[in-house]
């Protein structure tokens, strides 16, 4: 049963150039923010937009490079998820106290649909390796924790860069609550993966096996 309707490619394809046009807008306020003392504008509007930009072009790049047609859903997917993190970097984060929960949620659900489509594409490519589906719930949640506590590590790494040379930081922590906040809502998004996303991401991880392992195999 699919609870959502499937949008054909052009429907992604136009979902994408919205968002990508909104980023580009970003990044050039950030430069005219940064000379013109604008609010929001300066070097995080700029990082991260571009930061932003550059991941949208991921879902194209592996099917151009790689030929692995991705679902239209996961490309909106992976665009949505850079899109609403770099819009809350930009002015959302400080005026909507739920908009960092949803933006983790969903970048959690990413990492861990990642994560399981590539260990199911190693199943799939291997008959020696069976990996039932109790260890694969089990590893989603494993994954997406220990990405979880490295991203705040990463944060508290730049806090210490930020204090030192008082150069502004595309991220930043924002107290032991927040961090709390974060890996709960990280465990959410990978909760939603683990229960309802592994039958939607059985044929991404079919796509990934043929058009990567395939290739090495032909390359021997």
């Amino acid at each position: 049963m699919r609870i959502l309707p499937r949008p054909s490619m052009r429907t992604q394809r136009r979902l994408t150039r919205v968002m990508q046009v909104v980023l580009v807008g970003i990044i050039v306020y950030g430069l005219f923010g940064s000379r013109y003392g604008l609010p929001g504008g300066g070097t995080k509007a700029v990082t991260n937009g571009t930061i932003g930009l550059l991941v949208t072009f991921i879902p194209a790049m592996l099917e151009r490079n790689y030929d692995i047609p991705l679902d239209p859903w996961l490309g909106v997917w992976i665009t949505a998820a850079v899109f609403l993190h770099t819009l809350g970097s930009a002015w959302f984060y400080a005026q909507i106290g739920w908009w960092d929960h949803l933006t983790h949620a969903l970048s959690a659900s990413l990492v861990a649909g990642a994560g399981y489509t590539a260990i199911r594409a190693v199943d799939l490519h291997s008959d020696e390796i069976r990996i039932p589906a109790r260890f694969a719930f089990v590893f989603i949640f494993v994954v997406v924790l220990g990405f979880g506590v490295f991203w705040e590590l990463f944060e508290f790494g730049l806090d210490i860069v930020a204090d030192e040379t008082g150069i502004d930081m595309p991220l930043a922590q924002h107290g032991l609550d927040d961090t709390v906040g974060d890996l709960t809502y990280n465990s959410i998004g990978a909760l939603l993966v683990a229960v309802f996303g592994q039958a939607h991401l059985a044929g991404v991880a079919d796509d990934i096996r043929e058009g990567l392992f395939s290739d090495a195999n032909s390359g021997k």
